[in-house]
């Protein structure tokens, strides 16, 4: 490793770290305290956006539970750059969103299909119309019920939400994020409810949990059962740029194992090198974001080495000749524990070579390899495969006729193998 790469990782680390995270925690917590301030949290509603609808859902759950002052804002969506392929991330949240209800006791239709310019209109005067008053969750919820259902709704609101549209939307970018169902508290970010629980344990933490108070979360991270046997094939899309795909490979590996499937590993392009935009806003959410979910996972990570570019392409040259040698499954653990954890360098013959060998590997044998180009239509092939599945992100995983999206979701190998959608 270069002596830049090795201070960069150490300062990666030592950024994402949680003693780092718990001294601004304190720092936030003193200066509140000098300013008599409520625990103020900032929520942000998208009344298109299907996590939002099941967000509202638990809103007054999460009011009754913690001495908070909730401070709701409505916003237009998120921009362009945050959804390259906009469609198709509508398109996949809505089913998705039916998914999660189910799991979390929530309501989704599965049949949802996307609102109309004009009805969403409609909703967000209603909803702009209840940002003031006490009884926003539950017109958030009964707006949005409507919406997804397709049911028609008077709109006796004479609020016009440009006004409220526009500060929200100033707001969340202010603040530093860019989607909906977002939770915002003293500078950091829980997204819905898949990341309430982080935001509740460290209310609780406060002792802002009200008296007799559930203990439990709201939503509990759901574990994928070990001990189901589905007999089949485990397709896994990853990409060794992604922190995510990092923290879902063992589990999934796991699962696998657990459930005598044979494992596909299919590697695609980081989204950057497929000419797909990733701003600074979202790389540093989901460098926080991923290093959160680690520490509760019991994943070791944060010495980062970051693969883009000739480390991802000599890495993937590799592909064949570990699959040959059928060390694939090895390979690809070494080479995501190295650069995600290890600070390992991929650019280089000696952090390659590392990882080649503590895979079982032999470097000399290799070696040769990181010639070849035909993992190009390999992996394009796999573009291709992930994007027929109407998704285009990684992990991405298709057991049987389910095909899903994030380590958020290995619990639906449950669904699958139960025989339920």
């Amino acid at each position: 490793m270069s002596f830049d790469s090795l201070i960069k990782s150490r300062i990666i680390a030592h950024i994402t770290g949680e003693p780092r995270l718990l001294r601004k925690r304190a720092a936030f917590e003193r200066r509140s305290t000098r300013e008599s301030a409520a625990h103020v949290v900032d929520y942000f509603h998208d009344v298109s956006d299907p996590y939002s609808h099941l967000t509202a859902q638990v809103l007054r759950r999460f009011q009754d539970r913690y001495d908070i002052e909730l401070r709701p804002h409505l916003i237009s969506g998120p921009p362009d750059w945050a959804t390259p392929e906009r469609a198709g991330l509508e398109a996949y949240a809505r089913v998705d969103a039916a998914r999660l209800a189910k799991k979390a006791g929530l309501d989704f239709p599965a049949t949802a299909t996307r609102p109309k310019t004009e009805q969403l209109a409609t909703a967000r005067r209603i909803v702009a119309a209840a940002l003031p008053h006490s009884n926003f969750a539950q017109t958030a919820i009964a707006v949005g019920s409507a919406l997804w259902q397709g049911a028609a709704f008077s709109d006796a609101a004479q609020t016009d939400p440009v006004a409220a549209l526009t500060k929200g939307s100033i707001r969340l970018a202010q603040l530093g994020h860019y989607l909906g169902a977002m939770f915002y508290y003293g500078g950091e970010w829980y997204w819905g409810v898949d990341r309430l629980h982080y935001l509740e344990n460290r209310l609780r933490a406060l002792g802002a949990d009200r008296p007799g108070a559930p203990a439990d979360p709201i939503f509990a991270p759901p574990v994928p059962a070990a001990n189901l046997k589905v007999g089949s094939t485990i397709e896994a899309f990853v990409s060794f740029r992604s922190p995510y795909s990092y923290l879902a490979f063992e589990r999934i590996r796991d699962i696998a194992r657990a459930q005598d499937a044979e494992l596909h590993i299919r590697l695609v392009l980081p989204m950057v090198m497929r000419g797909l935009p990733v701003p600074k806003a979202k790389r540093f959410y989901i460098l926080y974001d991923a290093a959160r979910e680690a520490r509760r996972l019991g994943i070791p990570f944060g010495r980062i080495c970051d693969p883009l570019g000739m480390a991802v392409e000599r890495g993937y040259a590799l592909i064949s000749y570990a699959r040959d040698a059928g060390r694939l499954d090895d390979y690809a653990s070494s080479f995501l524990r190295g650069v995600w954890a290890d600070g390992i360098d991929a650019k280089t013959d000696k952090g390659l070579a590392h990882i080649v060998e503590r895979s079982g590997l032999d470097w000399e044998k290799a070696k040769p390899h990181l010639r070849d180009s035909d993992w190009r239509e390999e992996v394009e092939g796999n573009r291709s495969a992930l994007t027929g599945l109407g998704l285009w992100g990684v992990p991405s995983f298709r057991l049987g006729d389910t095909a899903f999206w994030g380590q958020d979701r290995l619990w639906l190998v449950d669904n699958q193998a139960s025989g339920t959608r």
